[in-house]
């Protein structure tokens, strides 16, 4: 691949990360410019697996759709690279870094998960869903974020946790929105039934006191998450610790700003604000320096 083609693959790359999540790309943008450009690599796969399950397509197309990236990965993962942007920046990535190709598998079982969609049953099942949607891209990450140090088994731990982490904080954050555009609730039906939610009424009338502890339930679990990652920090590469790290602040302090606006992730979207960003980012920096 010449230089040129390489940068305008990286540049398409940077620009859906750019485009779908300012937190991933305020935080991953810190990395040096090789780790971070494998990183949006990654994140494009990812972003296009999900966007085929979101999509307003019929059901038969989706299944279609993603089957054709099942089977473009099947012909990368046999050494052929298929004729797209984030495929050719795919295979610098496994070209450079020790990549293992399972997870990616594993991020499509979960967009296929998603396809036939019935609702999550227990709290077991939502960590075992969460693994394949995001723990697998923690996977995915760890041999570019643990390139010097090399990928351990309490390394892997670590990154499925903070996967699994961040999407019961999508979860938490995103009620409303599943509920009423993608028809999916993904609170578990034991919880539901042990608060005694229902959410319909919730969602017509607000947040009430049961829908409020069933998702500090949910947002405790989330944080047991993110510690267990939290503990292993030094353990990722030297360079890399900061963004990795910042990302996880940031994605934390979703669930704050649900709090700040009264639980309210049923007729809007929660974001943190840019300062807050910044702020969190430099506590991140300070937190490594006192280590």
């Amino acid at each position: 691949m010449n230089l040129t083609q390489m940068k305008k693959d990286y540049a398409y790359c940077e620009g859906v990360i750019k485009a779908s999540s300012k937190s991933f790309y305020t935080a991953f943008s810190q990395l040096p410019k090789e780790k971070a450009q494998a990183v949006y690599a990654i994140y494009a796969f990812c972003r296009l697996a999900d966007d085929t399950v979101d999509s307003n397509d019929i059901l038969t197309i989706k299944q279609n759709n993603l089957l054709t990236l099942k089977e473009e990965l099947t012909v990368f993962s046999q050494g052929r690279t298929p004729d797209h942007p984030m495929w050719r920046a795919l295979r610098d990535v496994f070209d450079r870094y020790q990549m293992d190709i399972q997870p990616f598998y594993d991020q499509i079982e979960g967009q296929e998960r998603d396809l036939i969609f019935n609702g999550i049953a227990t709290v077991d099942a939502l960590q075992d869903y969460s693994y394949y949607v995001a723990g697998s891209v923690g996977l995915m990450l760890l041999p570019i974020l643990a390139a010097k140090q090399g990928v351990t088994r309490e390394l892997n731990e670590s990154a499925i946790a903070l996967g699994i982490g961040m999407q019961f904080t999508n979860i938490l954050r995103d009620v409303g929105e599943d509920y009423r555009e993608n028809n999916r609730i993904y609170l578990p039906e034991d919880l539901l039934q042990k608060y005694q939610v229902n959410l319909p009424s919730v969602m017509s009338e607000g947040p009430n006191e049961a829908f409020i502890s069933l998702w500090e339930e949910l947002a405790q679990y989330s944080h047991d998450y993110y510690q267990k990652f939290w503990h292993n920090i030094e353990q990722f590469d030297e360079d890399c610790r900061l963004p990795v790290l910042a990302a996880a602040r940031l994605y934390h302090a979703i669930m704050d700003s649900v709090r700040l606006n009264h639980y309210d992730c049923l007729s809007k979207r929660n974001f943190v604000p840019n300062l807050k960003m910044l702020q969190l980012v430099k506590e991140a920096k300070q937190d490594l320096k006192r280590r």
